[in-house]
């Protein structure tokens, strides 16, 4: 099985990390140079508003939206009487009910260090937290914490016990604590003694920042992009590194070298003609992923719809008829639709409340089998995912941790004509509206006059087929109507202007 990692910046406006496995596209990740993220940054914020009805806190971090912080996620030393030193255990944070109301812990102009856990999406602001996380390659620093554990994806008793083992060796500080990663797996005292010195180091030059920084003013930015995957995506799996900008290449190798050194032999240079992504076929995988409709090898289909509130995923059979058995077929199409839509939802980096609606089967067996097949596809997911039991309707709900807008929102914008939802009015709709609007507008006394603009396709309806509608509210009223068709207009775009008697515009 080959596993590869290609980084295309060779358009220095975008940056692009694909993960493939057999020449098929696993993960995608995108970041523009324009909208960078911020989720992972910390700042000394200051408190712009308490909202107690919702007990939360609006801060202002100096990016011009406030961010987010609700009581659960306030660290227990800004309550009221704990002091610097209050410290709670890593996973046991103390329940909503034990928690003061936030307007009794912050006052508005309270200087505060928080963390972007997540990013601002179109009208709301960034989530913040003041429970700080750094991540190094096998490490997670939690700053004020206690005790330290490991991933619950390492789910190896034996290994388990061999991490905590090397953590304990490496005697680490009694202030802070720590979680040793997914990426932990398998390395070395060496690995981890490294990775903890480089967050004690890390921590100390925020903590002196924290100090001398004014609020509001950023403490500590997130790598970028390249340096990201390679922390949090990278593994002994991935056979390979591919990347088409030299200087990248280098800065790769910088960080390896780092990090851990015997990796630095699987980076390679791109020097072909042909685009890094198309010679590996990528492109045409990012064009289906940004479609609507996915088909499946198997004859079916899975169709995507985003929402504001919720993402809803609905699975047809199509073409699919191996098996005799109307049950066979809804099972055979529902298993693979099952790992599919876990590929997408990391593809489209999709979050939130996740509607998948199977195709309806009678065997509970089936059922059964459809929903594992899910969980296990799911597994490999980054993100924290929670799903239900399949429904007796054969829906199942899910959420996704969302930690930044989706691939659609933040490569597409919303249609001009039809506001993103896909429909705009058919032109025979919008020229009976019109005819009303000329109604109305000849109505009026003080007007003599009525100019319609509107797009050619409309102009060309109303001047054709309504032209005996427009001749009789002539008739009718005495006034006269004209009717002009703007090139720059299209759909429901128009605009309506009366004139008076002298020729003076009259606000209808």
């Amino acid at each position: 099985m080959s596993r590869e990692m290609l980084i295309n910046v060779a358009e220095s406006e975008e940056c692009r990390v694909a993960v493939v496995e057999d020449g098929q596209l696993e993960e995608l990740y995108v970041e523009r140079a324009s909208s960078g993220s911020h989720v992972g940054n910390i700042y000394k914020g200051k408190v712009a508003n308490i909202e107690s009805g919702i007990q939360a806190a609006f801060i202002d971090f100096g990016v011009g939206k406030n961010g987010f912080l609700h009581i659960s996620d306030l660290h227990p030393r800004y309550f009221s009487g704990s002091g610097e030193g209050s410290a709670e255990n890593i996973g046991r944070r103390k329940s909503l009910k034990d928690r003061p109301p936030i307007q009794n812990c912050l006052k508005r102009g309270n200087e505060i260090v928080v963390q972007v856990t997540k990013e601002g999406l179109k009208a709301k602001g960034a989530t913040l937290s003041t429970y700080i996380a750094l991540p190094g390659k096998y490490l997670v620093m939690l700053p004020w914490m206690k005790k330290h554990g490991v991933s619950h994806k390492i789910d190896d008793d034996d290994e388990r016990k061999r991490l905590r083992e090397i953590f304990d060796q490496c005697k680490p500080p009694k202030n802070q604590g720590f979680i040793i990663r997914t990426a932990g797996q398998g390395c070395s005292k060496r690995d981890i003694q490294n990775d903890l010195k480089y967050l004690k180091r890390l921590w100390r030059a925020i903590e002196t920042r924290i100090d001398a920084e004014k609020a509001p003013g950023e403490l500590y930015q997130e790598s970028d992009l390249v340096i990201r995957a390679l922390r949090d995506v990278y593994n002994s799996k991935i056979t390979k590194i591919i990347c088409d900008s030299e200087n990248v290449v280098r800065k790769i190798r910088d960080f390896f070298s780092i990090a851990t050194p015997r990796v630095k032999r699987k980076v390679v240079y791109y020097e072909g003609k042909v685009p890094l992504f198309h010679k590996y076929h990528i492109e045409d995988e990012i064009s289906k992923v940004q479609s609507r409709k996915v088909e499946l090898k198997g004859g079916g289909s899975i169709v995507v719809e985003q929402t504001e509130a919720l993402v809803s995923i609905d699975v047809n059979s199509g073409r699919y008829r191996r098996q005799k058995s109307a049950e066979q077929t809804a099972y055979e199409s529902n298993i693979e639709a099952a790992n599919e839509i876990a590929r997408q939802l990391r593809l489209r980096d999709l979050g939130g409340l996740i509607i998948c609606d199977f195709i309806d089967m009678r065997s509970a067996k089936h059922r059964k089998a459809v929903e594992k097949a899910f969980r296990t596809a799911v597994k490999t997911d980054r993100a924290r995912t929670k799903i239900l039991s399949i429904s007796r309707f054969g829906v199942v709900e899910m959420t996704r941790q969302r930690m930044r807008p989706s691939l659609q929102s933040s490569t597409y914008l919303a249609c001009p004509n039809c506001a993103g939802t896909g429909f705009v009015k058919s032109h025979e709709s919008l020229a009976i509206e019109f005819i009303r609007l000329l109604n109305l507008s000849s109505s009026k006394e003080q007007i003599k006059r009525v100019e319609l603009f509107v797009s050619p396709d409309v102009a060309d309806y109303l001047q054709n087929l309504k032209r005996a509608s427009i001749v009789q509210i002539e008739q009718n009223s005495g006034k006269r109507v004209i009717i002009h068709s703007v090139s720059d207009y299209s759909g429901e775009k128009h605009d309506l202007v009366c004139y008076n008697a002298r020729g003076s515009v009259v606000k209808l």
